[in-house]
């Protein structure tokens, strides 16, 4: 996907009591599945002493469901990992991970308050929870001879591109980074640049 889409900002942490149980709800983004365990695992230590530490999490564009995984973490199976895991399939947000702790209070909730309790909480987290817009990036070389140089760097800014590195041979090869989004007219305008003599080669994108 080449498109920006939000994803978390910073941490955010919302709790409430719920029939004597304090239910703690901490999001945070996750552009790795790694990522996400990691932040799962800190969230768990801070909260070692707690009955519950439920989560959820989805890597990748909102609603994509390629790298997602989810817990119960103790509570009754469908109750916990899996309601907070569909809100955040449906919060139209990417790259974002989601831990509910749970202190229990000593009154059962039952299934059905279980699964309010934690989707509630994801929720009410995202209502409020800080976002920036991500923009997935793709590194490109680019050759092209050397008469061509001096507009090739002047048209850069057009597309957000910024040079990693380069080479000088029998051509000139710059190795950039830019929004993928922008790969296909840069592509285009380089052809005209060199009329069809450079070439521009994706060889990796994150």
């Amino acid at each position: 996907m080449d498109q920006e889409y939000p994803v978390p900002a910073s941490r955010h942490r919302v709790d409430e009591k719920i029939r004597r149980s304090h239910f703690i709800t901490t999001l945070g983004a996750a552009a790795t599945v790694e990522e996400a365990r990691a932040f799962i695992k800190a969230v768990r230590e801070e909260h070692d002493t707690a009955n519950h530490n439920c989560w959820a999490y989805v890597v990748g564009p909102p609603g994509s469901s390629a790298q997602a995984g989810m817990s119960d973490d103790g509570e009754p199976h469908g109750t916990a990992g899996r309601p907070m895991l569909t809100v955040l399939l449906h919060c139209g947000i990417g790259d974002i991970v989601a831990v509910v702790t749970r202190y229990f209070g000593g009154v059962k909730l039952g299934k059905g308050g279980l699964v309010r309790a934690y989707s509630g909480g994801v929720k009410t987290a995202l209502q409020t929870l800080p976002q920036i817009e991500k923009t997935p990036m793709v590194v490109v070389e680019a050759l092209i001879g050397y008469s061509d140089v001096t507009l090739f760097l002047r048209m850069l800014p057009d597309f957000s591109a910024e040079i990693l590195d380069s080479w000088f041979t029998d051509t000139v090869t710059y190795r950039l980074q830019m929004p993928a989004r922008n790969l296909e007219p840069f592509t285009r305008r380089i052809a005209d640049l060199t009329n069809g003599q450079g070439n521009v080669v994706s060889y990796a994108a994150e």
